[in-house]
C-alpha cells in the first residue's frame, strides 16, 4: 500500500491530502487569514509558512515524512508542458523560484513537495500542471497573427474525470474520444482525442460562468474599452472576476441563483439557462473538432452538482453521445491517482527541462 501526500496551494488556503493507494487517510483545507498572507511580499516568501502548516498537520495526525512513498504538488505556472506526471527536479525548482511565468500560489506546490521528498529520499511529482498544452497546430490559429490561441483549462480535473469515465466504460483513456466540460467559477471545455487534449474553449473565449464573462462580441468590447468609462484594470475585472452571473445577478453562487428562480425571478431563470446554453454550444463546437466521433461527454466541476444545469446541457447535447456527470473539483484525488499510476508502473513520469 503506497502512501502519497498531495499538496494544492491556493491564494488563501492550502489543500492537503494523504492517501493510502486510493483510500483517503487525511484531507484538509488549511485556511490562511488574509492578514497573514499579506505579510509576505512575494508568493515565494510564503514557502516556509506553508510548509510548516503542512508539517504540523501531519505531526498532529501521527504521520512522519519517512512513512510516505511519494509527494505530489499542484503544478505551477511553468512554460507549456505535456499532460501527465513530471518528476520535480532542480531545473523545475529554479524556474518556479526565480523565473515563474506568473507569480501564483500553485507554484509553491512543486517546491514544498520537492523539499519534503528530498528530506527522506522519495520522489516528488507534479501532475497535469496549469500549463498543460497539447493543442494541435491548427487549433492555435486565432485569426490575428499577433494573437495565438493558448491552452488554458482545468486540465487536472478534466483528465482525471476522463480517466474515471473510461474505466467505467471498461476502456483506457487513450482509447476514447471525449468532450469534457469543467463547470466552476470559470468554465472550460476540452476535446480529448485518444488521450490528448487537442482543442478547447478557454474561460475567456467560451461560455460565461459565475464570475467570468467568457466570449463577448469583439467590436462592442473594443468600444467599451475606449469609451473612457473604464480603465484597463476595471475592464479586466469585468471579464474575469465580476462578469457572468456576478454581473447579471449579483452573486457567484449557483445555489442562490436557483433559489431566486424558485422564488419566481424570471431574469435569473433566463441568465442561468443561458449559461447552460453556452456550455452546450461549446460542446457542439468541439464536436466538429472530433468530426462527430465522440464516445462520451463529461460534465464535471462544482456546478455539475446542479441538476438544473446538467439537465439543460444534457437536453441539448445528448444526441451526440452519452452524457456522464462527474460532479466536484476532485483536485487532490486527481493528483494522487495520477501519481499512483506512476508508482504502479502504469504511466511514466516525464523529466522537466527548459527545452520541453
Amino acid at each position: 500500500m503506497k502512501r502519497i501526500l498531495a499538496i494544492n496551494p491556493g491564494s488563501t488556503s492550502t489543500k492537503v491530502a494523504l492517501y493510502a493507494d486510493k483510500h483517503v487517510m487525511i484531507e484538509e483545507t488549511l485556511d490562511h487569514p488574509v492578514s497573514e498572507i499579506q505579510k509576505f511580499e512575494r508568493v515565494q516568501d510564503q514557502f516556509e509558512f506553508r510548509k510548516n502548516v503542512i508539517t504540523n498537520l501531519l505531526i498532529e495526525n501521527g504521520i512522519s515524512f519517512e512513512s510516505l512513498d511519494a509527494v505530489v504538488g499542484r503544478g505551477g505556472l511553468l512554460p507549456p508542458v505535456k499532460s501527465g506526471a513530471y518528476k520535480v527536479n532542480d531545473v523545475m525548482v529554479d524556474r518556479l523560484k526565480n523565473n515563474p511565468v506568473v507569480e501564483h500560489a500553485s507554484n509553491l506546490g512543486a517546491l514544498i513537495a520537492y523539499e519534503i521528498a528530498e528530506e527522506v529520499g522519495i520522489p516528488a511529482y507534479i501532475y497535469d500542471s496549469v500549463a498543460v498544452d497539447e493543442l494541435i497546430d491548427i487549433a492555435r490559429i486565432s485569426g490575428m497573427p499577433e494573437i495565438s490561441r493558448a491552452s488554458l483549462l482545468h486540465a487536472l480535473n478534466a483528465r482525471a474525470m476522463a480517466y474515471k469515465v473510461a474505466e467505467k466504460y471498461g476502456k483506457k483513456y487513450n482509447e476514447m474520444n471525449m468532450i469534457v466540460a469543467h463547470l466552476g467559477g470559470g468554465i472550460t471545455v476540452s476535446a480529448h482525442q485518444k488521450g490528448r487534449m487537442i482543442d478547447l474553449n478557454s474561460d475567456d473565449e467560451g461560455p460565461f460562468s459565475p464570475e467570468r464573462s467568457g466570449r463577448v462580441p469583439c467590436n462592442k468590447l473594443i468600444d467599451l474599452c475606449f469609451s473612457g468609462k473604464y480603465d484597463k484594470k476595471a475592464m479586466k475585472k469585468m471579464l474575469r472576476g465580476k462578469g457572468g452571473l456576478s454581473a447579471y445577478l449579483g452573486t457567484v453562487d449557483v445555489r442562490e441563483v436557483e433559489k431566486m428562480i424558485k422564488d419566481g425571478d424570471k431574469e435569473a431563470l433566463l441568465v442561468h439557462e443561458a449559461m447552460a446554453y453556452q456550455v452546450a454550444k461549446a460542446i457542439g463546437e468541439l464536436a466538429t473538432v472530433l468530426k462527430g466521433d465522440i464516445d462520451v461527454i463529461v460534465l464535471t466541476g462544482g456546478i455539475s452538482y446542479s441538476k438544473m444545469i446538467t439537465n439543460w446541457i444534457s437536453e441539448r447535447v445528448s444526441f451526440m453521445a452519452p452524457v456522464e456527470v462527474m460532479a466536484g473539483e476532485n483536485e487532490l484525488e486527481s493528483l494522487v491517482f495520477g501519481t499512483l499510476r506512476v508508482l504502479n508502473g502504469e504511466e511514466e513520469a516525464r523529466i522537466y527541462s527548459e527545452e520541453n
